[in-house]
């Protein structure tokens, strides 16, 4: 009989004392026992690497620990492809410090990807976490994200890079994803061009546009929301806002148009849906009327307990 494929997680870390072990434990009690663990320290000064280095000590065949030169901080993408560049599994998984995964994940979806073998990639919706805080009025105000589409369904390309533009709310958390490791690396993996913010979105986009993607029911992970995660202080600081335009947004909006461009993909409603999305860049003052109006209709159009913009960065708006 062949063995169950490995599972490569990879797990970056910066300054990530106060929720890091609740991460690492998560991996622990995993159901699927197939793993291996990667600790990428970003540079960190508070007790982020003593606690990485002591869990590599207590399970060295399963845990491992890398740092970048002179223990440099070098931003999330360069970390997370030095994990990839380590991992020795089938599949990819990503855990940032200070989420967790539900104990069937890894389960779960490697046995949907070994069962869809055209699929690159699985991912499914996440749960919005704040009752993580013991706080009865936070219980209230867990949600789980949309992904808007039919689920349990395997979709061809480009049709969720599409549907990405449209509605960023429905782009997926990147701890709710297991993907192929060949084709992350067939892709170049995360661009160290883009270290902050959009990398994720990089790093999706690339794969829908090239792989279909199995968008499941089911929901494995907890998105940790607190006030000093970095899309929060992005906010906070008016560097980023989910629906209205930003400048993280105009830099990734032309990445995807190079990109495209590179790719040569001609797909029309892809285009049109492009061109939408980077008329506000275009036209800013037009902008500044017409943003706030299509930000209402979002808010009016989601089903969540809350606003859109809360279910995406963790900031309540009302």
């Amino acid at each position: 009989m062949n063995s169950p494929p490995l599972v490569s997680i990879i797990t970056p870390f910066f300054n990530a004392e106060a929720f890091f072990e609740e991460a690492i434990a998560s991996v622990l009690a995993q159901t699927y026992p197939h793993w291996e663990l990667w600790l990428i320290d970003d540079g960190s000064r508070d007790r982020s690497t003593q606690i990485a280095q002591t869990y590599t000590s207590q399970y060295p065949d399963k845990i491992f620990y890398l740092q970048h030169l002179n223990h440099e901080n070098r931003g999330k993408s360069t970390s997370r492809n030095l994990g990839i560049k380590h991992a020795r599994g089938k599949y990819l998984a990503l855990l940032d410090a200070d989420d967790c995964f539900l104990p069937e994940k890894l389960e779960r979806q490697v046995t949907i990807l070994e069962n869809q073998t055209q699929a690159g990639m699985v991912y499914g919706p996440t749960l919005y976490w704040y009752s993580w805080t013991g706080n009865p009025r936070d219980r209230r105000r867990d949600v789980q994200s949309g992904l808007g589409v039919k689920l349990d369904t395997l979709i061809s390309p480009p049709d969720l890079a599409t549907l990405y533009l449209k509605n960023s709310g429905v782009v997926p958390c990147t701890c709710g994803l297991l993907v192929h490791r060949t084709l992350v690396e067939a892709l170049g993996g995360f661009d160290e061009s883009i270290q902050h913010l959009y990398e994720d979105q990089v790093f999706l986009f690339k794969i829908c546009l090239e792989s279909p993607v199995f968008v499941e029911s089911g929901c494995w992970d907890r998105y940790r929301q607190h006030p000093s995660s970095s899309s929060q202080i992005a906010v906070q600081q008016k560097e980023y806002h989910p629906f209205l335009p930003n400048p993280v947004r105009q830099v990734f909006l032309e990445w995807l148009k190079n990109y495209m461009i590179q790719k040569d993909i001609n797909n029309d409603q892809l285009w049109r849906q492009y061109q939408r999305q980077h008329w506000p860049y275009e036209h800013p003052r037009l902008s500044w009327f017409v943003s706030p109006v299509q930000y209402a209709f979002l808010r009016l159009r989601n089903g969540l307990k809350h606003s859109l913009f809360s279910a995406a960065t963790g900031f309540d708006n009302r």
